[in-house]
Order: C-alpha cells, then structure tokens, then sequence
C-alpha cells in the first residue's frame, strides 16, 4: 500500500479493505457547483502531487457559455495547481470499478488561493471568525425533488411513479407511506451515504410531489459543504438507477413548493467551546442577536448568491413554504429567519432563504459573511415578528436582475467574501441572466402572439 493510501479516511480505507483500487477522480467545485476534474489511475494519483485546470472554469455560465470576467489579462485560460485534500477522500460507490473522489484545492501558480474558487472563498469567510476567536457551525438541510425521467425541455416536470404504480402523492408532507413510496431509491441514498462515510440525521416527505428532505449533523463549515457537494451526485446517481431523476432545482413543477437549503447557524467561542448566543444565565445574548441583525442587513445584497438563476425567485411566493421577507421569529417557519426550539447550548439561527441550486460553498459562504458583519457591525434586529409573516410585505428581490444590482454594490460584503470573487461572480451572472432574456416562453407565445 502506497503512503498516501494509509492516511485515507476510515470510511475510506474500509471502502477499499482487500480489494484494488482502480481509479481516483480529482474533483472541484466550479461556480454552479459542478464537479469538475479529471479521473486518472490509481498508479498515476499516486505520483502526482497536483494538476492542473485552466481557471477559465470559472468563467463559464450554467449553459456551457462563457463570459468576459478574465481580468485585465485577458482570456488566456492561466492554469491553476489543483491540490488534493486527502480528509475529502471517498468512494464513488455507483461505479463499475473501485474509485474513489477527492476534493482539489485550486491554487495561483504562486501558491496562493484562487479567490473565485468557491472552497476558497468560503474558506476565507471562516478564517475571519478563527481571527476573532470564534468557530462558526452550520447544519444544512437538503430539500430535492424525484421526479419522472425527462429528456424534453419543453415537456413540463412530472413526479416519479412510486413503488405502487402512481405519481408521487403531493401535500403529504412527514407521511412515512410516502417516504416508502421512494423506498428503492433512499435504501441506495442510505447505502451510497454509508460507503462515503456520511452521516444522515434524517429523511423526510417533503410538501411536494416526490420532494423530499435530508437533514445533516451539524458541525465544521467547510466539512458539511463539502458533504452536500457530493450529497447532491450521491443522489442523482441513486436516482438514475431506478429510472427516475433528482432535481436540486429550486422550483421545477409549478404548482409545488420549492426545494430550499436551510442553513441553521451558532458560533462557539475558540478557547472555551461556549455558544456565543448563550448568556451562562440560558438567556439569548447581544451576539445572538446582532447575528439576526446582521442577516436582516445583508441578506438581501446576498441573495444573487443564495438565489443564483431565474427560476430561484419562483420559489419565493406567498404560502408556498417559502419566505418573502426577512422578519425573524422564534419557531416560526413562515418567517425568513427562523429561531428553532433548542436549549440553551443548542441556540441557533436558521437562514431559510437559500435554495437549494446554490453552490453550497458559495450559499455557506454568503450566509456566515451576513452573519459576521452584524457580529462586526453590532447591528440590531428588528422587533421579533409573531403571527404569519405572509401577512407582511415582502422586502427580498423577486427576480435575478434586481438581486444581481443589490449585489454589485455591496462593498460590505464584497470584502468579505472578497473583491475578486465578486467582481468574477457578478459578472458571471449578469451574462447568465442574458442569455435567459433571449429565451422566449411557452407563456409568452401562447398570451402574446395574438393578443397584443
């Protein structure tokens, strides 16, 4: 056994216990989330310290197109060194052979980050809380749809045939018979999950048809975005074995809920490990609370990045499990941010606004940065909001363009997620959002052609 391979990850190493490996996929995450990489033999992984990508990866939109945000130097496609993170190492269990991923590290030839890769830039936020003496913790939730194979982008989405024959029932949310109806399908999401050394806190029916809910263990930033990172190919690939898709778009049939990613947040104190919401008395602290102010201030300069397409802003529509505003509330789930029931120990905020087609990194990275800057700023919250929240006016951005505006201004933020990630990500996005505005939609021909 190769030196590099008695270091590997237990889940890891059991994966691979008396048998070859065969291959290793060297992976990052590109702006959308995308695995990019290279698959190499095992032999080869185990004389390379690095390779090398062209950062012009990043460049590129959701389409494959590719927009103007080289820099002053111009599109010569620079390679990055892309390193291995050995901690990342897991198995590729759906292939035919014995593989495993590892997660890359994209550096300048320099040997410093690349700041518009989406690891590094949520690597940068957490630095900012080690300065301060604090950890930051996160738990997200994983809301995704099963929904029929579709091959027809015209077609409309359709839920997946259950296990009795019938599309999968909408509106029975927490329904165990619904959860069964999936039942091949999350016995390989357990499985797969398993060999890759994740653990999953918990699967639930959702309020859409064929929609359901992973909850993950709380814990390290980077850690658990990294898991949902491969959380999302686990279960594509688990999908496509009994015929069916999983879908991570935030809102692929219209009248069904959205898919969100929850991000429940607590930040401890470094030396002594205490939850910085927590007085010793149990009592909420001022932190806890500009924490909320913060997410209330900021938020919305962030959304482009917690809500990256045009169809993220479908998902935010009144009554619709959604928020549409940024009141705060204690067990409130129609409210933006949400404080669940916990003790004292356990206090935590939860940012619902994010959907689930964010980049995890990026979507982590954004919601620490509002975070950090009301802890920094020691902004106030408003008034806590009880009732029903849909009742209020919404006060986020309903499309992408107004949200990209809001971001492109936001020098608070800019410096904290960094200048350069900014200025790469805003002008990617811009070129997404106009290549969709020269789509024409079923809805327009139909209500349009002739009518006006």
């Amino acid at each position: 056994m190769s030196d590099w391979m008695s270091d590997l990850p237990q889940a890891a190493a059991e994966y691979l216990e008396n048998r070859r490996l065969d291959e290793v996929e060297c992976i990052i995450a590109d702006l959308p989330g995308i695995a990019r990489g290279k698959a190499v033999p095992a032999s080869k992984f185990a004389r390379q310290k690095m390779f090398h990508l062209p950062d012009s990866i990043f460049y590129q939109t959701i389409t494959g197109d590719w927009s103007d945000a080289a820099g002053e130097a111009g599109f010569v496609e620079r390679d990055m060194m892309l390193v291995p993170d050995m901690t990342t190492a897991t198995a590729a269990p759906w292939t035919g052979d014995w593989t495993l991923q590892v997660i890359h590290d994209a550096l300048d030839i320099a040997g410093a980050p690349v700041p518009f890769a989406p690891r590094n830039v949520l690597k940068r936020v957490v630095q900012l809380y080690h300065d301060q003496g604090w950890t930051p913790v996160v738990a997200p939730e994983m809301e995704f749809f099963l929904v029929a194979r579709n091959i027809d982008p015209a077609q409309d989405i359709a839920p997946m045939m259950g296990r009795s024959g019938r599309p999968a029932a909408a509106r029975q949310a927490y329904s165990m018979t619904a959860v069964d109806e999936f039942g091949p399908v999350i016995d390989d999401i357990y499985d797969f999950a398993e060999a890759q050394g994740f653990e999953i806190d918990g699967i639930t029916q959702e309020g859409g048809a064929g929609q359901l809910e992973i909850n993950l263990r709380h814990g390290d930033p980077v850690k658990l975005a990294d898991e949902v990172f491969y959380f999302k190919r686990l279960i594509r690939e688990a999908a496509l074995r009994h015929d069916c898709f999983a879908t991570f778009m935030a809102k692929p049939i219209a009248d069904e809920p959205g898919s969100a990613m929850h991000i429940h947040h607590s930040v401890l104190d470094m030396d002594t490990g205490r939850n910085l919401f927590s007085a010793e008395d149990g009592s909420s602290t001022p932190a806890f609370m500009h924490f909320i102010g913060g997410l209330q201030a900021h938020l919305p300069d962030a959304i482009a990045v917690l809500a990256p397409y045009v169809n993220s802003y479908r998902r935010y529509v009144k009554d619709h499990a959604a928020p549409i505003n940024l009141s705060w509330g204690h067990d409130n789930r129609t409210t933006g941010i949400r404080v669940p029931i916990s003790d004292p120990a356990g206090r935590r905020v939860e940012n619902r606004l994010a959907g689930m087609d964010c980049n995890p990194y990026l979507g982590i990275a954004a919601s620490l940065a509002c975070g950090y800057l009301g802890l920094m700023q020691k902004r106030e919250p408003s008034e806590q909001y009880t009732g029903d929240a849909y009742d209020s006016e919404g006060d986020i951005p309903r499309v992408l363009g107004s949200a990209l505006d809001l971001f492109d201004e936001a020098r608070d933020l800019h410096e904290v997620l960094g200048p350069e990630f900014a200025r790469v990500y805003g002008i990617v996005k811009r070129t997404e959002y106009e290549e969709f505005l020269q789509v024409i939609s079923p809805w327009e021909r139909e209500h349009l052609l002739l009518n006006v």
